[in-house]
């Protein structure tokens, strides 16, 4: 799930349709793309990629003209993908992050060591930061391979992840809470919890002090607003 630069939100339901809503979370419609699509990420204002584990590649997407305009593949099941620089990161199986330009040409291969395939995965600033479900953990990685920070604490199974206007990565927790973890690594905050009303919280996307949360299914859609200091 990601919102876009014009406020309106993706939703790709598990192995599933890829959904359109607005920006007041109301459906807008459902997106022509193979209902094999996984993770979604946006290049431009008219441009989206998703990736297709079952064949192995990253579709180009063009909102305005609803046609897939380019289809990189990448020998190997593709799940998590996030764009920054002009540049795609996407995870391949548990072991390796690979950075591509829009060509599809690998710049970087990014070695790694997860429980869990990198279904989530957010590339910014030259790092890579990626979720293990099994390991109960968030990794954060340079371009070298090198592991910068892991955060285990209170996590029972970290899913979908994202950014805030600082650096801090905020996390869709198993336990049915949205945990921010400080950029370095070090520090974290319950932001919302099951004592909310949260229930089955998977995946998550924020942006200017608001966001959506969606179930494990994708089905069920809710805005938040929230802010807090910087770390």
């Amino acid at each position: 799930m990601i919102c876009l630069m014009d406020g309106r939100v993706i939703v790709v339901e598990c192995w599933g349709k890829v959904n359109l809503f607005a920006s007041d979370g109301k459906f807008q419609k459902q997106l022509p793309i193979s209902d094999e699509a996984w993770s979604v990420t946006q290049i431009n204002q008219d441009t989206i990629a998703i990736s297709d584990p079952e064949e192995k590649a990253i579709k180009i997407y063009n909102m305005k003209n609803e046609t897939v305009s380019k289809v990189i593949a990448l020998g190997r099941s593709c799940f998590g993908l996030s764009y920054s620089n002009s540049l795609l990161a996407v995870g391949l199986s548990n072991d390796e992050i690979r950075i591509l330009d829009l060509e599809g040409n690998t710049v970087k291969s990014i070695q790694v060591r997860s429980r869990t395939y990198l279904h989530y995965i957010v590339y910014c600033n030259d790092k890579v930061i990626f979720s293990d479900y099994n390991g109960r953990a968030v990794y954060c990685v340079d371009t070298s391979s090198e592991q910068i920070w892991e955060y285990k604490q209170d996590l029972e199974g970290p899913r979908a992840l994202c950014t805030d206007m600082y650096g801090n990565i905020i996390v869709a927790d198993f336990s049915n809470r949205i945990i921010v973890i400080s950029k370095d690594g070090h520090d974290s905050t319950v932001l919302i919890s099951k004592e909310d009303g949260l229930k089955e919280t998977k995946y998550i996307c924020y942006d200017n002090n608001s966001g959506f949360i969606c179930d494990r299914k994708g089905t069920n859609l809710t805005k938040f607003n929230i802010s807090y200091k910087q770390k």
